[in-house]
């Protein structure tokens, strides 16, 4: 409580300034007192801008380099006086470092953390007058940013008020509200808003100031997955500002929004410390706007306004934090990352290693159990990562279920080796949480430096690519640090921007595949598969990009135009089959889109828009889908089947079948995987397995498809096992729409 006492006292003094130089005076003098130093000094650009018990002339320059940064253990002479230096590095456009020095003693971790924070504050209080002055400027410069000078000025006014507002340490929510508001006046709309992404889930996000909204939307509007949020999802998951001026039309937009006539829609993210926590909104119901670039940057001045408030209020929670993670007792990123440039800066031979760690499914845990039984779980995972390590070793608490260990004296790459494959056989053992056993596993990335050579950032940045790439290698295991994981963690994030302009672009295409009845050979159905051409890559296959449609949320907003398209194109062939008698459409169902609660009334409103009866469309689920079998997913699927839609589970029998889950879930249909049909005429087990299977089904009464049928040995073996369904290449590849046309409606002989 000291340091945050401290702390909020040094912003207090600085903010009270009225010019950035009357701010850095009174930064080295408040960083002096507070810290027992017997000199204070700022440098700017290699230039010594303020200092206190030094005048600013005789500071030696050349002592202070950027070995400093490394958090190298240091000295200063000064004369004839030696003094022992903190120093912490100060960022954005006035970039340099805020240096203290005693003569009696080396400064502590915590006290080297104090000042570390006084420079991230010193930092964003200038930034508040370099944004002032800029504001000022480009009032001067730009008029037609606002239609007029008084518009500018109460701009002005607005902004100069918030940073007051921040300044004085009012209430978060009172401050974002007054920028919701003033956001909403200046702009001329009829509501605001800023949403932010759960800590716990940032897959998750809540409405947590607005203007113009009801307080029961409001209500409704929290821990709502991003991805279905249309234009601000897409603002936070693609960082960058998104403005709809005709919404009704927007390939993005989400139906209910439609219904409630929302005319026109901006959004632009909120960051903080450079990444993305939100997004502030704008929108209109009574009329369509044109947002022009005055209206971009109004609402983005107001959104780092918003980012100011938060990242100035999450500095004081981590300083109220004391260093320590309040839920666990484990070290705070802060006094980690202290503590890990103390250990790449100290003179000795050796290397450190640092574990970044990651849990694999604790969000199904917080959502099946709840978030008090995921914070015991956290505490429990802390308490087993303490006995994975030795006195010396560090563990703590990124945030979330992240979590990190440094070990100081990890000796060689091997040793850190051998750590990392501790912890992930420690967490695969059962925890207990309320007699109930859970299991949760984790991934690791493991990074090696050596003192002198690598920073603590560089160390950070190298643990998270490794992993990331644990992760992409099916998680419960660790992977270390190579080069060659930096150049596919790029092409990872070409192809994730690539895949965002798709959506925008329209580059998905659908192929429709038959599917077959064996007995007759004659078609009766379809399934819809979606392709994506790429303007460069050309066609990119689907295990290429679903995964990451999956990963980064776009699969919503991709699986919608599928269903939709997929609805349209079966109700078209249907009104011109006449005799033959209607198709039925099959549309794969990702996870994503499962854990939508407005799924039924996408399904719903995809029907009604095409025309195409309920019971001609099929829902395709596969097995591992299954397996989350929360009740809140099970009643999503009866109110589909409810009405009239079938469900079918595809690829049966690869990993998960249980007649458990066929009886639970509103199953009518079993796809069998087509790894059993390539073997179904050579293998007898695969034959066996394979009839057992279809005997299944017909014993619960439900249709059996086989796919993957190539030839007409398979065919002839599932015909006689009685299987009703096939699809594969022996009939037809997947075709486009044309070509589909063709083979159900062919043109006459000459």
């Amino acid at each position: 409580m000291l340091a945050t006492q401290q702390l909020t006292d040094f912003l207090a003094v600085v903010a009270d300034r009225p010019d950035e130089a009357a701010a850095q005076r009174a930064a080295v003098e408040c960083a002096q007192r507070a810290l027992g130093a017997d000199i204070a000094v700022l440098t700017v650009e290699s230039c010594a801008t303020a200092a206190v018990g030094l005048p600013a002339e005789e500071v030696p320059l050349f002592a202070l380099t950027a070995d400093h940064l490394l958090g190298r253990p240091s000295t200063m002479w000064a004369g004839d006086v030696r003094y022992h230096l903190a120093v912490a590095p100060l960022g954005g456009s006035s970039a340099g470092m805020l240096v203290i020095g005693r003569r009696s003693g080396a400064f502590t971790d915590e006290e080297v953390c104090l000042l570390r924070g006084m420079a991230r504050v010193l930092e964003l209080s200038l930034q508040a007058v370099h944004l002032v002055e800029a504001e000022r400027r480009q009032s001067e410069e730009n008029a037609r940013l606002i239609d007029s000078l008084q518009r500018r000025q109460r701009l002005f006014d607005e902004l100069s008020s918030v940073q007051r507002t921040i300044a004085q340490r009012e209430p978060l929510s009172r401050i974002l509200d007054r920028i919701a508001g003033a956001a909403a006046e200046l702009l001329g709309v009829d509501l605001a808003g800023l949403t932010v992404l759960e800590s716990d889930d940032p897959g998750r996000m809540s409405l947590i100031a607005a203007a113009g909204i009801p307080d029961e939307l409001m209500a409704r509007m929290q821990r709502i997955p991003v991805a279905t949020l249309g234009v601000v999802g897409l603002a936070i998951m693609g960082d960058e500002l998104i403005a709809v001026d005709d919404y009704a039309a927007s390939p993005i937009a989400v139906p209910e929004l439609v219904r409630s006539r929302l005319q026109s829609v901006m959004a632009v993210p909120v960051h903080e410390n450079g990444v993305v926590v939100g997004a502030m909104f704008a929108g209109s119901h009574t009329e369509p706007r044109e947002w022009d670039e005055a209206s971009r940057e109004v609402l983005s001045a107001f959104a780092e306004h918003a980012s100011l408030a938060v990242t100035d209020a999450r500095a004081l929670h981590e300083m109220n934090a004391a260093f320590h993670d309040a839920l666990t007792g484990l070290a705070s990123r802060s006094l980690f990352v202290t503590r890990m440039e103390n250990a790449l800066g100290a003179d000795r031979t050796g290397g450190i290693a640092t574990l970044l760690i990651g849990l694999d499914r604790f969000k199904v845990i917080n959502d099946s159990l709840g978030h008090q039984a995921g914070d015991r779980l956290l505490v429990m995972v802390a308490d087993r990562l303490r006995d994975c390590l030795r006195p010396d070793d560090t563990a703590a608490r990124l945030g979330g279920d992240e979590f990190a260990v440094l070990l100081p004296d990890g000796g060689t790459a091997d040793a850190a080796e051998l750590v990392a494959r501790r912890i992930v056989m420690a967490m695969r053992d059962p925890f207990d949480l309320d007699g109930r056993e859970t299991f949760v596993t984790c991934s690791i990335g493991v990074a090696f430096g050596e003192p002198g050579t690598h920073d603590a950032q560089e160390l950070m940045v190298r643990g998270d690519l490794a992993l990331f790439e644990a992760k992409k290698k099916g998680k419960d295991q660790y992977a270390v640090f190579d080069p060659a994981i930096r150049e596919s963690f790029k092409r990872h994030l070409e192809m994730e921007a690539d895949l965002r302009r798709a959506v925008l672009r329209h580059e998905f295409q659908l192929r429709f595949q038959p599917i077959v009845r064996l007995a007759t050979r004659e078609i009766s159905g379809l399934e819809a598969l979606v392709r994506w051409q790429h303007p460069v890559r050309g066609m990119v296959p689907p295990l290429d990009f679903i995964p990451l449609a999956e990963e980064t949320g776009m699969i919503v907003p991709i699986g919608e135009w599928v269903l939709r398209e997929a609805c349209r194109q079966a109700a078209r062939w249907n009104a011109q089959r006449g005799k033959d008698g209607p198709l039925t459409v099959s549309v794969n169902l990702s996870a994503v889109q499962l854990d939508r609660a407005d799924l039924p009334g996408l399904v719903e409103s995809a029907l009604a828009e095409s025309g195409l009866a309920a019971h001609h469309l099929i829902i395709e689920l596969t097995e591992s889908l299954l397996v989350d079998h929360r009740a809140e997913i099970v009643e999503r699927l009866k109110t589909i089947k409810a009405l009239g839609v079938r469900l079918a589970i595809d690829d049966f029998g690869t990993g998960y079948s249980s007649l458990a889950y066929l009886r639970r879930f509103p199953v009518d249909i079993i796809k069998i995987d087509k790894s059993f049909v390539d073997d179904v005429g050579d293998v007898p087990a695969a034959a066996a397995l394979t009839h057992g299977i279809i005997q299944l089904g017909q014993a619960l009464q439900l249709s059996t498809v086989a796919e993957g049928i190539e030839d007409a040995g398979q065919l002839s073996e599932l015909a006689d096992g009685n299987c009703e369904l096939g699809q594969g290449y022996y009939f037809a590849e997947p075709l486009t729409s044309d070509a589909m046309q063709e083979l159900l409606f062919p043109p006459p002989a000459a």
